[in-house]
């Protein structure tokens, strides 16, 4: 076999910056090994002999043949490697035949002789002439053969005696250039359009070169030929094959090597996004079928999900506020949820903390951390006045994400489709990705209202996806150990040494609205609703030092969650205090903006004179109806929207949420109890008479039997 190495010595030629130099001295000086070399023309040039080895300047000329990065061969272990394995047997035995013709040995080597050998025929005395003829006759082959075997074992070794397959060839297609460039062309232009069939394609392809190139120009390829073309280009530019969102997805596809950013430690990177799930729900505003949106915080070093809110149809600005805020002030852990899903208020885990008994108490949802860097896209809520300010303040840097590239955000899109496949699919009412993928009623099937979707996800996120291990949470140092967020949590606590935690508790109310209004002697008046408190008795009728929007305005902090009382901040003492709504007292629970627009209008349509009191007390009452309980009365609830346009319901507790068998299934938690089984109340359908109606255990003779009378009626 030709040598790979090359004489370095006088009389050794270089390629060295385009020049051939030969060397005529070598000498070695305290600074190391130096050769002189000389040029076509004479000139001498002293250089240390590492720069003329290892520089990108000179290269050997070899004087003897030998392997070389451009040979047009391809290296052993690529040959080797396309070999079926009854073909590499075959090239095994063929080697040891060849090397028991040089050496006499079948392994190449006396210390490793087998049995029997060498053979007399294959001594090593023989003359390989003889050999040659001997192994020939052996195999059943000419002389010639056995001779061409070694010959190439010598110069490629095993590698030589495979058989050639060479690269395969592609498909050529034959029609021009031109044509092909336009199809192309064409196929590109329908990547944001609806999916087009191959034949216009042909047709618009066929067009545009005539009008291009004029008629009988450019050949026209026959239509087996111009289908070959397309399924040529097809793996170029997909377009017919996969589904448009597929091939848009494809198409967007950046070029060049991709770019990742990598997080070093727990609150570098916060991932925000929303996105509708694939499940209906129940709006308890509207009583109407409504596609919730999700929208998530994520830690991208540990994907620990640290805010979660869940609203119909659309988020708003103060929805993400209150998802980040949710990073500095985590919710409260549910009472029956496991020991390991329970982060301590100390927003360290257990297996950290020094004394642990002392972090015994409710919990909190998620791990608490204050974000460095905000990644988000383009969508209004996320690059809203509100939002911004607010990181500004807090010293968030915002970080855009491209526009429409999911790729991005990469881990909260896989988080949303690991809600989907591992949690929603398992409900009652899920609709599937797509109308491809949607039953044939799924609105049939029990539902969930928002609040109590919400706190299934939440507990689903904190016990099942939080203590899971991720396949790309892992250490480098050890990369066959998979982590789960919670361990990658402490694994980031120990690598960096700290986390970022909010410095002060107050900070909560700088992520809510701010609205600019006058102090009267009566209070505030914000939107037809009047507040007042003791905080403001130092600056009624006095002139504000602010210069909002409004003339001789305060600001005061709204949550549209709840309206029961905003937040003033004294300018002297620079505490804030709760401003109570004037009928607050008449309420035990929180109310949004949406419920009382929506109790003004269903007084607006019963009372001559209505007013805010008359309003929220028509509406505790219907909340006091209890729908929503059970099955059946869900039931009447969807038959009531077609009369009325919403009823608002209280909240329910998480605890009675998690207790559904359908919700338990999808945590992967058994009861803990066998529940006794209970009668299948009937299905209540438009045709139902009376007598039927009361079997499903409905109250009958107080006064809430007219409402039900009159709601199941049709129209």
């Amino acid at each position: 076999m030709s040598g790979a190495g090359a004489r370095v010595g006088v009389g050794t030629r270089f390629r060295y910056d385009g020049e051939t130099v030969e060397v005529v001295e070598m000498a070695a000086t305290t600074a190391g090994n130096e050769v002189v070399l000389k040029d076509g023309r004479g000139r001498l040039l002293r250089l240390s002999l590492k720069q003329l080895l290892f520089s990108d300047h000179a290269t050997v000329i070899a004087d003897q043949p030998g392997p070389e990065a451009n040979d047009v061969e391809e290296i052993a272990s690529v040959v080797l490697g396309q070999l079926h394995e009854a073909e590499r047997r075959k090239v095994l035995d063929l080697a040891g035949h060849v090397r028991e013709v040089l050496t006499g040995y079948r392994s190449g080597s006396p210390e490793l002789a087998s049995e029997g050998e060498p053979r007399p025929e294959y001594a090593p005395e023989k003359p390989l002439e003889a050999k040659y003829a001997a192994k020939g006759a052996e195999l059943g082959v000419a002389a010639r053969s056995v001779r061409r075997w070694v010959t190439a074992f010598r110069e490629h070794g095993e590698a030589g005696l495979a058989p050639r397959k060479g690269l395969a060839r592609r498909t050529q297609v034959t029609a021009d250039d031109r044509w092909v460039e336009t199809a192309l062309e064409v196929m590109v232009e329908h990547t944001g359009e609806s999916k087009p069939s191959r034949t216009m394609v042909i047709d618009r392809t066929r067009a545009r070169v005539i009008a291009r190139f004029g008629p009988d120009v450019v050949p026209q390829p026959s239509r087996a030929t111009a289908f070959r073309v397309l399924a040529e280009l097809e793996r170029r530019h997909p377009l017919f094959r996969l589904s448009t969102k597929r091939n848009r997805d494809i198409a967007d596809r950046p070029e060049g090597v991709y770019g990742k950013l990598r997080p070093t430690r727990p609150g570098e990177y916060l991932l925000m996004d929303s996105t509708r799930l694939d499940v209906f729900a129940f709006d308890p505003i509207t009583l109407r079928w409504v596609q919730a949106e999700l929208s998530i915080g994520m830690d991208w070093y540990t994907r620990c999900i640290t805010g979660i809110r869940l609203t119909p149809v659309s988020t708003k600005a103060v929805d993400v506020s209150a998802v980040l805020y949710q990073s500095f002030r985590p919710r409260p852990a549910g009472r029956d949820w496991p020991r390991h899903a329970v982060w301590p208020e100390q927003g360290i885990p257990r297996t950290v903390l020094v004394d642990v008994e002392a972090a015994d108490g409710p919990g909190l949802a998620s791990p608490a951390l204050v974000p460095e860097t905000l990644v988000v896209d383009h969508g209004k809520p996320y690059v809203s006045d509100h939002l911004t300010s607010v990181c500004r303040r807090m010293g968030i840097s915002i970080q855009p994400a491209r526009l429409r590239t999911g790729r991005d955000k990469g881990p909260v899109e896989r988080f949303f489709r690991t809600v989907r496949e591992d949690l929603l699919q398992a409900l009652p009412g899920y609709k599937g990705p797509d109308i491809h993928s949607r039953g044939e009623r799924p609105e049939d099937d029990a539902f969930f209202f928002l609040d109590e979707l919400e706190a299934i996800i939440r507990e689903w996120t904190a016990v099942v996806y939080h203590s899971r291990p991720h396949s790309s949470l892992l250490d480098p140092g050890l990369p066959g150990m998979r982590m789960s967020p919670a361990k990658m949590f402490e694994h980031g606590m120990a690598r960096a040494g700290y986390i970022e935690v909010p410095r002060d508790p107050d900070l909560a109310f700088e992520f809510l609205q701010t609205k600019w209004r006058t102090i009267q002697h009566y209070g505030v008046e914000i939107d037809r609703r009047r507040y007042n408190g003791p905080a403001l008795n130092a600056y009624r009728n006095t002139k504000s030092p602010y210069r909002g929007p409004v003339k001789n305005g305060w600001p005061f902090q709204v949550d549209p969650d709840d309206i029961t009382r905003i937040y003033f901040r004294d300018p002297d003492s620079r505490r804030w205090h709760a401003l109570l709504w004037e009928h607050a007292p008449s309420m035990d629970m929180p109310l949004s903006e949406d419920a009382l627009e929506f109790a003004r209008k269903l007084a607006a349509s019963k009372y001559r004179y209505p007013d805010d009191r008359l309003a929220v007390a028509d509406l505790l009452e219907r909340w006091n109806l209890g729908l929503g309980t059970t099955r059946a009365e869900r039931r009447m609830a969807l038959r009531l929207a077609r009369d009325q346009a919403a009823i608002e319901l209280p909240e329910t507790e998480a605890t009675a949420v998690i207790s559904l068998p359908s919700v338990r299934k999808a945590l992967g938690q058994k009861p803990d109890v066998a529940e006794p089984e209970q009668p299948e109340p009937m299905e209540v359908g438009d045709d139902d008479e009376a007598d039927e109606i009361d079997t499903v255990g409905l109250d009958t003779g107080g006064p809430d039997d007219d409402f039900y009378a009159d709601a199941l009626e049709d129209v």
